[in-house]
């Protein structure tokens, strides 16, 4: 029997970066460890819920969607002034409550340097991609030609060494953890086979997230379709009018449009008989009753729709999300359309083709069999693993 032991959780203020590992965090409580987690307040009810203690800190992200950088550089230097102002704090919250293992989101770059310090093990749980072989020779050096990379590389490698951490250049550092958990399907990793045996892709952790909310399948829907562009990135009322003109009224369709917090349902237009709108919906619970989801690709979401089964029509915005879309139209589970070419016409057809194709539904079967032998347990256990003693 695994000791009871003190679990500390860094993790990230962003709804993506927190969803995907909330049920492990739940395991682990249920399992009689005692979980703390470091988060902004802003995301206490999710923290709280699964039964771990809120560590508090003020965050220096970005709290709007638009507010995000596109440029890679900006990106990288949101995230290590987060550290930067993040790791005193934690430092001061956890040095006389040392724990026995730290958990940490990919963006969590204190809890390692603590770790290293204290000779604390970590595990990184990363809900997106993770390094494969030759990432620090491609990815790398092309970040590193742009402008203002070396700048960052700079500073992130002054503030590693000014906090004791010495032979890891910034590669080693954020894409080699010690030991890693991908909670996203095998299938949606770049070059999978050249993944360090030190990554464990233990597949989506979902549970039932009943705190979410429940939704019920109309009694008459022959057919569900989810319309989603997950918690970002929504501002697009254009492409919710086109899903309208696209699916609305399509014999045999119920349609669940959601539409984000920043889309006033006055911009809609008239809203069909079949479709039901919300600024935002349980995802989960409408894909485990849906046949078709349209969805921006986020790693989340695909996750979800692969565990669950659903053809998907992905509509790309932002960062990981086209290269996401472009897997699983590889995978022959999904097409791609971008925001630009997503007519009434091509949505249609492409939904209609996809939820017609044998091919389609047994190769998402076959998807979904797979990860719903991994998940929650799996990972509690391979966690329990990592812990000394």
């Amino acid at each position: 029997m695994t000791r009871r032991a003190h679990i500390a959780m860094i993790g990230t203020p962003a709804v993506s970066h927190t969803l995907p590992s909330l049920e492990i965090i739940r395991e682990l409580v249920s399992r009689g460890h005692r979980v703390t987690y470091a988060n902004d307040p802003v995301l206490a009810d999710l923290v709280t819920g699964t039964g771990a203690a809120l560590v508090p800190y003020a965050t220096t992200l970005p709290t709007g969607d638009e507010e995000w950088p596109d440029d890679p550089v900006a990106g990288m230097d949101v995230f290590l002034d987060e550290a930067i102002t993040q790791l005193p704090v934690l430092r001061a919250a956890y040095d006389a409550d040392r724990p026995d293992l730290f958990l940490y989101d990919i963006a969590g770059y204190a809890a390692r340097v603590l770790g290293i310090g204290w000779g604390v093990p970590s595990v990184q749980l990363s809900p997106t991609y993770v390094a494969w072989e030759d990432y620090g020779d491609t990815v790398m050096e092309e970040l590193r030609s742009l402008p203002g990379a070396e700048e960052h590389f700079g500073r992130m490698a002054a503030w590693l060494a000014g906090n004791g951490v010495t032979g890891l250049d910034h590669t080693s550092f954020v894409a080699r953890p010690e030991r890693s958990l991908a909670v996203i399907p095998r299938e949606m990793q770049p070059f999978a086979d050249t993944v360090p045996d030190t990554v464990t892709f233990v597949g989506p952790c979902l549970g039932e997230r009943a705190d979410q909310g429940e939704w019920t399948r109309p009694a008459d829907a022959d057919k569900v379709l989810l319309v989603s562009l997950g918690s970002a990135y929504t501002n697009q009322p254009g492409f919710y009018r086109e899903c309208l003109r696209a699916f609305g009224d399509l014999p045999g369709w119920h349609v669940v449009l959601q539409t984000g917090k920043y889309v006033d349902p006055a911009e809609l237009g008239e809203v069909p008989a079949n479709v039901e709108t919300h600024s935002w919906v349980p995802q989960l619970a409408v894909l485990r009753q849906a046949d078709a989801f349209v969805t921006h690709a986020g790693m989340g979401g695909s996750s979800e729709g692969l565990y669950t089964g659903v053809p998907m029509i992905a509509v790309p915005q932002a960062v990981d999300q086209f290269g996401n879309a472009d897997r699983l139209e590889e995978l022959g589970v999904a097409r791609r359309i971008d925001t630009e070419d997503a007519t009434a016409d091509r949505l249609r057809s492409a939904l209609l083709e996809l939820t017609s194709d044998p091919e389609v539904a047994r190769r998402l079967a076959d998807v979904s069999a797979r990860l719903q032998a991994g998940g929650t347990s799996y990972a509690a256990d391979l966690i329990e693993a990592e812990l000394p003693g």
